[in-house]
């Protein structure tokens, strides 16, 4: 396999150093790293391959001769950015919300929508939101089994999900309020989150839903090919370090019981079930940290359904950083080599 010139742009950021432990990981075969942030970055060094690379300031230039764009940065630094890279030949694999719909542009879980790598006419793909990679995975293969009608979602999102900010800003309350403390003024987030709860991640948009809650279904559409498809979702903020947990209700056209749904998850791609309600054990934020399966547990019979037979409840965790970003972005990239 020919060697392949890769860029990471936001390369010193939570999910951008995440890339490279997932390119070193799964034994990509980059011929050279370009590591790319802002100019406050300039002159420091990742690690990668035992080698410390210098980073590089992040603009048109840079991508010249780069093959692989790994994209790690906000969507402004994207929108202008990215375009530049594609123009000089480069692919790229943005992890920001700039293009996730557009009709050009693929949104892949390769779990799910692999095909859908090959066409790629602006040469940018993108990755989806990590809430929503974390419950597709396993909801889509029982949407094959049995046809995917509609969703209930509730996300418990950790704080890592706001990127270094979050972790800093939760590991600071946590100290403080330890040290009986008062935790004064909060950023990234609106509220002390250290013993608490956020119900609102993103800012509100239509019929006050947020923007995090909105992109669980119109991703979701794009992704499983399934435009009609209806969700509600209410995403939460939670005093997690790390892995996002979700509670999924899926009704489905066809019946399927609680065994089958186990049997089908059990050989899915991505999938771990760690379901045995007699000895406790469910998929937890601690367990799925650090590593690329979304695990999923507690499935059982939607008793609210009115026959009980055609919907199902489940609860799912999984890495946002690893399989909800970064090793979402570089499984896509497997594909393009």
């Amino acid at each position: 396999m020919a060697g392949k010139v890769v860029a990471i742009l936001g390369a010193t950021g939570v999910v951008g150093t995440q890339m490279l432990e997932c390119l070193e990981e799964r034994d990509f075969p980059v011929e050279k790293l370009v590591p790319l942030a802002s100019a406050r970055s300039v002159g420091k060094t990742v690690r990668f391959r035992g080698e410390d690379v210098p980073v590089q300031l992040a603009c048109a230039d840079a991508f010249e001769g780069v093959d692989i764009v790994l994209g790690a940065a906000g969507d402004e630094t994207a929108k202008e950015l990215l375009p530049e890279a594609a123009k000089r030949g480069a692919v790229c694999v943005d992890n920001s919300h700039a293009f996730r719909l557009d009709e050009d542009v693929p949104l892949v879980v390769p779990e799910i929508n692999a095909a859908d790598i090959e066409n790629h006419p602006r040469n940018i793909i993108a990755n989806p939101n990590c809430a929503t990679i974390i419950g597709l995975v396993p909801t889509f293969p029982l949407h094959q089994a049995a046809g995917l009608k509609r969703l209930i979602v509730s996300t418990y999102q950790a704080a890592s999900g706001a990127g270094l900010p979050g972790l800093t800003e939760l590991e600071r309350e946590s100290r403080v309020l330890a040290e009986g403390g008062e935790v004064g003024e909060t950023n990234p987030f609106a509220y002390q989150l250290a013993y608490n709860l956020i119900p609102q991640i993103g800012g509100f948009k239509d019929e006050a839903y947020t923007s995090e809650e909105l992109k669980m279904q119109n991703e979701g559409r794009k992704i499983m090919h399934l435009p009609e498809v209806r969700v509600n979702c209410t995403c939460v903020r939670v005093p997690v370090m790390r892995s996002h947990s979700e509670s999924i209700t899926a009704e489905f056209e066809r019946p399927i019981s609680p065994d089958e749904a186990r049997e089908i998850l059990a050989s899915a791609p991505g999938v771990k079930v760690v379901d045995d309600p007699a000895k406790l054990e469910y998929p937890m934020p601690l367990d799925t940290s650090d590593q690329d399966l979304v695990y999923v547990g507690r499935i059982r019979r939607d008793l609210s359904a009115p026959d009980g037979v055609n919907s199902l409840t489940f609860w799912c965790c999984g890495d946002q950083i690893r399989k909800g970003a970064a090793t979402n972005a570089v499984q896509i990239a497997e594909y393009l080599v």
